[in-house]
């Protein structure tokens, strides 16, 4: 698609988001959203009155800034305000911090429970005192466990009792595309390689969420490297979170694993019983519910992994009680239980996906793992892709093939010689463990 104007991004981006949201969730809201601006930090879109809004903040947040991403290439965040006037538009670009999920997360509202108690307590310590404990501070855990709040609440606790301290927090990912765009000499106004070291190397705190995502990204990693340097030679306080712990990241740069390694890792485990119940009801408070307490044990007791699913369903429930008018029983929330449940498995692991991870994992390009090329770094990427690939789906030797242009005897033959290879290769077999590992996480 052709872009040329605003009405063209967010053409691109509703046609995103169909992929995603049936077809009357769209008829019935996004169509009547308009447009209004959009930079390399924003886009700013206006709803009809203020329930539309109110829903499609609720519900369709994620979606609408996901699809924004894949159409501008960097993640710009969604903005919604009531009506098209000047005025409404203006205050919500001055005051757009305040509408940022950023300011909600704090320490106040984290439930604290024994998963988490000591990644909390490291983390208030950090935020009472910046870079006198526990400089680097590595949080770590599967998704949804709560790593983000901490991260944001360490940020929105240092904003207010040292306000003159300069605070940074960013997803890697973004601190990755930033990189990418200033390399090339400042698309979208983010401005060249030296005002993003500007921006990143000049704070009193660095907070960077999700840090894997920089495994095996050779130019992002070095980068990192030496900011990481600058601000803990300038005894500036840096914190992090990871999936896993450090050890089990085979791509992540042995000079940064050894860096973050030289302060404290604290991790979160999965919520128990009484912890996932004081989230309901924490959640179901901030959305002005009020829920029997039945529904908030039959949750408790049913979604367990991951504390984001019950927050979706919160908000599903809100929307159940503004619609209809009445309150859920159990069969409603049996109901939506299983809907958030369906709508948060990991997508399937298909051979693409192996290719594009592979490919960042020894550093060449997904074109030469499906290359006739020879040599034998390639040889043994493209050996380990098929590998992967037989050991991760249900694919058949000829499936396979078909996907790499080979025939079924050739990868039956690369995948017998990977699985001898790795027999006495404790390190490569650690890598290819950490592949599978990156594939199929949630």
């Amino acid at each position: 698609m052709k872009i040329n104007s605003i009405n063209d991004v967010w053409n691109a981006v509703c046609e995103e988001c169909k992929k995603t949201v049936s077809e009357v969730a769209f008829d019935t809201f996004f169509k009547f959203l308009k447009p209004e601006s959009f930079d390399s930090n924003e886009f700013v879109l206006s709803a009809e009155s203020e329930y539309l809004k109110t829903t499609v903040e609720n519900l369709y947040k994620d979606i609408i800034g996901e699809a924004i991403r894949t159409v501008m290439g960097i993640p710009i965040k969604p903005v919604f305000v009531v009506g098209d006037d000047e005025e409404s538009i203006k205050k919500a670009e001055q005051e757009s911090e305040g509408l940022t999920f950023e300011s909600f997360f704090t320490f106040d509202n984290f439930i604290v429970g024994a998963s988490n108690e000591f990644a909390h307590a490291a983390s208030l310590a950090v935020a009472d005192t910046p870079n006198i404990v526990y400089n680097p501070l590595v949080i770590y855990g599967p998704s949804g466990v709560g790593k983000t709040h901490l991260l944001l609440a360490i940020k929105n606790h240092i904003k207010r009792k040292f306000p003159y301290k300069k605070v940074e927090y960013t997803r890697c990912e973004e601190f990755t595309n930033q990189l990418i765009i200033s390399l090339n000499e400042g698309k979208l106004g983010m401005g060249t390689i030296d005002d993003f070291r500007n921006k990143y190397r000049n704070v009193d705190v660095l907070l960077i969420d999700d840090i894997h995502f920089i495994a095996g990204k050779e130019r992002t990693q070095e980068e990192f490297f030496n900011t990481f340097n600058t601000l803990y030679q300038n005894n500036k306080q840096i914190v992090v979170t990871i999936d896993r712990p450090l050890k089990e990241i085979k791509t992540l740069d042995e000079r940064i694993r050894s860096r973050l390694s030289g302060g404290l890792s604290a991790d979160i485990q999965l919520p128990d019983f009484e912890t996932r119940v004081g989230i309901i009801k924490k959640k179901a408070d901030q959305c002005s519910i009020s829920l029997d307490e039945n529904i908030v044990y039959y949750i408790a007791e049913n979604i367990k992994s991951n504390t984001r699913q019950i927050e979706g369903l919160i908000v599903k429930l809100q929307a159940y009680i503004a619609i209809q008018k009445k309150m859920p029983n159990i069969s409603i929330a049996q109901n939506f239980i299983k809907d958030v449940i369906a709508d948060s498995k990991p997508e399937p692991v298909t051979v693409e996906k192996i290719i594009e991870e592979v490919a960042r994992s020894y550093n060449i390009s997904e074109s030469d793992i499906i290359s006739n090329r020879k040599t034998a770094k390639l040889a043994l990427a493209r050996q380990v892709a098929m590998y992967i690939a037989r050991q991760t789906t249900d694919l058949s030797y000829k499936a396979i093939g078909e996907k790499f242009g080979r025939d079924h005897t050739t990868v039956l033959y690369n995948c017998n010689r990977v699985e001898e290879f790795l027999a006495d290769k404790p390190n490569e077999k650690e890598l290819v463990d950490d592949i599978i590992k990156n594939l199929q996480r949630e």
